[in-house]
């Protein structure tokens, strides 16, 4: 039962790695669908963890390791190829440096994450499969929204990089942010955890898929908003 935990991990990994062969194969769709399913596995993992108390030290540096294939390569990988349009270097080398920006970024998180003690309840800093997750709505919204504005977003080269380069920001800086790991179902302790699942549901009931790209911009503003009123 002890291995089940590292066994969720691993198929966390093998989907970080899928990914990006189906993202040097040109298949974005089904990239972004294995990184999403990664994230999926990145929970359970966690869940599995705790439900039978299996935490180990294997498990928490194979946690990272596998994050840092899922939610900090291949995510970089699909930027780039979002910048560059598939076509090779050297010519889009400013297009390469922003895009391992991300990477290195994700890479400097988990890393601060597995020896910082004040990130047991809450974060500091956008976690990976949130940094992750903003990349991979806007390719999701341009391919399935039939959104103009949405896939004028992921197209555009300007907006991408800005966008690109304030997600790994965030995921180095200090901002307390939310963490989603619920202990009790009661209000109180999970204000910002239940007004960023009802935001979350408004954009997608109101806007479609196109209302995914801003829930990670929601959360970031939840996230200040409950540092400030004292929720986290």
């Amino acid at each position: 039962m002890r291995h089940i935990p590292n066994g969720i991990t691993s198929l966390n990994l093998a989907s970080g790695f899928t990914a990006i062969i189906l993202i040097l194969s040109g298949n974005i769709p089904a990239a972004c669908w294995m990184i999403a399913a990664a994230m999926i596995f990145d929970f359970l993992d966690g869940f599995a963890s705790r439900l039978l108390k299996a935490h180990s030290d294997m498990g928490k540096e194979l946690d990272s390791l596998a994050d840092v294939v899922s939610f900090g390569a291949a995510p970089g990988l699909l930027v780039y190829t979002l910048l560059s349009g598939r076509q090779p270097l050297p010519g889009n080398l400013h297009f390469l440096i922003i895009s391992a920006c991300f990477a290195v970024c994700a890479g400097l998180r988990l890393a601060r994450f597995n020896i910082d003690t004040e990130q047991t309840v809450n974060f500091r800093g956008l976690p990976t499969p949130a940094a992750a997750f903003a990349v991979i709505t806007l390719a999701f919204a341009g391919e399935y929204a039939g959104s103009d504005f949405i896939t004028s977003l992921a197209v555009n080269k300007i907006t991408l990089s800005v966008y690109t380069l304030v997600i790994s920001a965030l995921m180095v800086s200090r901002i307390p942010m939310v963490s989603l790991k619920i202990k009790h179902l009661r209000l109180a302790g999970n204000e910002a955890r239940y007004l960023l699942l009802l935001s979350s549901a408004i954009l997608i009931v109101f806007a479609g898929p196109a209302g995914a790209v801003l829930i990670i911009p929601a959360y970031i503003i939840i996230s200040v908003i409950s540092s400030f009123v004292g929720w986290l």
